[in-house]
Protein backbone atom coordinates (compact mmCIF):
# COMPACT_ATOMS: atom_id res chain seq x y z
CA UNK A 1 0.00 0.00 0.00
CA UNK A 2 1.07 3.61 -0.66
CA UNK A 3 0.24 6.79 1.12
CA UNK A 4 0.16 10.11 0.38
CA UNK A 5 1.85 12.29 3.02
CA UNK A 6 1.65 16.23 3.97
CA UNK A 7 4.86 17.28 3.01
CA UNK A 8 5.82 19.31 5.54
CA UNK A 9 5.83 15.92 7.93
CA UNK A 10 8.70 14.75 5.56
CA UNK A 11 11.15 17.97 6.32
CA UNK A 12 9.90 19.65 3.42
CA UNK A 13 9.83 23.67 4.38
CA UNK A 14 6.54 24.11 3.02
CA UNK A 15 4.49 24.79 5.80
CA UNK A 16 2.78 28.85 6.22
CA UNK A 17 5.66 29.81 8.02
CA UNK A 18 8.15 28.39 5.77
CA UNK A 19 8.94 25.64 7.97
CA UNK A 20 8.35 21.43 8.18
CA UNK A 21 6.70 19.26 10.85
CA UNK A 22 9.21 16.58 10.29
CA UNK A 23 8.11 13.49 11.70
CA UNK A 24 10.86 10.70 10.96
CA UNK A 25 9.37 8.00 10.86
CA UNK A 26 6.57 9.49 7.85
CA UNK A 27 10.16 10.55 6.23
CA UNK A 28 10.90 6.94 6.01
CA UNK A 29 7.81 5.58 4.43
CA UNK A 30 8.92 7.81 1.78
CA UNK A 31 12.56 7.12 1.26
CA UNK A 32 11.38 3.61 1.32
CA UNK A 33 9.35 4.17 -1.90
CA UNK A 34 5.53 3.53 0.29
CA UNK A 35 4.62 7.09 0.44
CA UNK A 36 4.29 9.89 -2.37
CA UNK A 37 4.83 13.62 -0.52
CA UNK A 38 2.39 16.93 -1.49
CA UNK A 39 1.69 20.19 -0.41
CA UNK A 40 -2.09 21.04 -1.14
CA UNK A 41 -1.80 25.28 -0.36
CA UNK A 42 1.55 24.55 -2.56
CA UNK A 43 -0.69 23.00 -5.64
CA UNK A 44 -2.87 25.32 -5.54
CA UNK A 45 -0.31 28.35 -6.05
CA UNK A 46 0.47 29.28 -2.51
CA UNK A 47 4.01 30.77 -1.81
CA UNK A 48 6.11 29.71 0.99
CA UNK A 49 6.03 31.57 3.42
CA UNK A 50 2.30 32.76 2.88
CA UNK A 51 -0.21 34.14 4.83
CA UNK A 52 -1.32 32.52 7.87
CA UNK A 53 -5.01 31.06 7.29
CA UNK A 54 -8.11 29.65 8.81
CA UNK A 55 -11.55 28.44 7.52
CA UNK A 56 -14.57 30.25 8.50
CA UNK A 57 -18.47 29.35 7.24
CA UNK A 58 -20.46 31.40 5.80
CA UNK A 59 -24.29 32.51 6.23
CA UNK A 60 -25.01 29.33 3.05
CA UNK A 61 -22.03 27.15 5.41
CA UNK A 62 -19.94 27.02 2.22
CA UNK A 63 -16.24 26.91 3.48
CA UNK A 64 -13.74 29.68 2.93
CA UNK A 65 -9.90 30.17 3.99
CA UNK A 66 -9.38 33.30 4.88
CA UNK A 67 -5.94 34.97 5.93
CA UNK A 68 -5.05 36.71 8.70
CA UNK A 69 -4.80 39.76 6.85
CA UNK A 70 -8.79 39.13 5.65
CA UNK A 71 -8.14 37.97 2.13
CA UNK A 72 -10.13 35.47 0.79
CA UNK A 73 -7.60 32.48 -0.01
CA UNK A 74 -10.24 29.91 -0.68
CA UNK A 75 -9.61 29.57 -4.69
CA UNK A 76 -6.00 28.61 -3.95
CA UNK A 77 -7.39 26.05 -0.94
CA UNK A 78 -9.80 24.17 -3.37
CA UNK A 79 -7.31 24.15 -6.41
CA UNK A 80 -5.02 22.54 -4.65
CA UNK A 81 -7.78 20.04 -2.79
CA UNK A 82 -8.50 19.06 -6.46
CA UNK A 83 -4.84 18.44 -7.57
CA UNK A 84 -4.44 16.58 -4.64
CA UNK A 85 -6.72 14.41 -5.32
CA UNK A 86 -5.95 14.08 -9.21
CA UNK A 87 -2.47 13.09 -7.63
CA UNK A 88 -4.21 10.44 -5.15
CA UNK A 89 -6.37 8.86 -7.88
CA UNK A 90 -3.64 8.43 -9.88
CA UNK A 91 -1.32 6.95 -7.74
CA UNK A 92 -4.24 4.63 -6.47
CA UNK A 93 -3.68 6.14 -3.04
CA UNK A 94 -6.55 5.04 -0.11
CA UNK A 95 -5.02 6.27 2.37
CA UNK A 96 -3.66 10.03 2.90
CA UNK A 97 -1.34 10.92 6.02
CA UNK A 98 -2.54 14.56 6.58
CA UNK A 99 -0.99 17.25 8.73
CA UNK A 100 -3.26 17.66 11.72
CA UNK A 101 -4.76 21.24 12.52
CA UNK A 102 -4.05 22.66 9.11
CA UNK A 103 -6.52 24.62 7.06
CA UNK A 104 -6.11 22.61 4.20
CA UNK A 105 -4.92 18.50 5.70
CA UNK A 106 -6.99 18.84 9.11
CA UNK A 107 -8.50 15.80 9.84
CA UNK A 108 -11.03 15.92 13.16
CA UNK A 109 -9.98 18.83 14.79
CA UNK A 110 -9.17 22.79 12.84
CA UNK A 111 -8.51 26.08 14.25
CA UNK A 112 -12.03 27.83 14.31
CA UNK A 113 -11.29 30.86 12.09
CA UNK A 114 -10.44 33.71 14.80
CA UNK A 115 -6.93 33.17 15.12
CA UNK A 116 -7.33 32.50 18.47
CA UNK A 117 -6.01 29.24 18.91
CA UNK A 118 -9.02 27.76 18.86
CA UNK A 119 -9.02 24.13 18.14
CA UNK A 120 -12.77 22.85 16.89
CA UNK A 121 -13.95 19.70 15.14
CA UNK A 122 -13.98 19.93 11.31
CA UNK A 123 -11.73 18.70 8.40
CA UNK A 124 -9.47 20.88 6.19
CA UNK A 125 -10.52 21.75 2.48
CA UNK A 126 -8.08 18.80 1.14
CA UNK A 127 -9.27 16.27 3.98
CA UNK A 128 -12.79 16.60 3.14
CA UNK A 129 -12.57 15.97 -0.42
CA UNK A 130 -10.56 13.01 0.18
CA UNK A 131 -13.45 11.96 2.69
CA UNK A 132 -15.48 12.30 0.08
CA UNK A 133 -13.84 10.65 -2.35
CA UNK A 134 -13.44 7.55 -0.54
CA UNK A 135 -9.78 8.22 0.26
CA UNK A 136 -9.25 7.21 4.28
CA UNK A 137 -7.39 10.03 6.11
CA UNK A 138 -5.43 9.93 9.39
CA UNK A 139 -3.37 12.69 11.11
CA UNK A 140 0.23 12.22 11.91
CA UNK A 141 0.02 11.18 15.45
CA UNK A 142 -2.82 8.21 14.02
CA UNK A 143 -0.05 7.50 11.49
CA UNK A 144 2.74 6.52 14.43
CA UNK A 145 0.31 4.56 16.33
CA UNK A 146 -0.50 2.52 13.26
CA UNK A 147 3.23 2.03 12.53
CA UNK A 148 3.69 1.32 16.07
CA UNK A 149 0.78 -1.60 15.63
CA UNK A 150 2.36 -2.90 11.86
CA UNK A 151 5.88 -3.06 13.91
CA UNK A 152 4.11 -5.29 16.56
CA UNK A 153 2.35 -7.57 13.99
Amino acid sequence: MKYLISSCLTGINCRYNGTSSYVKELARLVDSGLAITFCPEVLGGLPVPRTRCELVSDSHNRIHAYGIDGTDYTFSFVLGAERSLKLAKYNQISTAILKSKSPSCGCGKIYDGTFSGTLVQGNGITADIFLRSGIDVINEEQALLMLDKLKEG
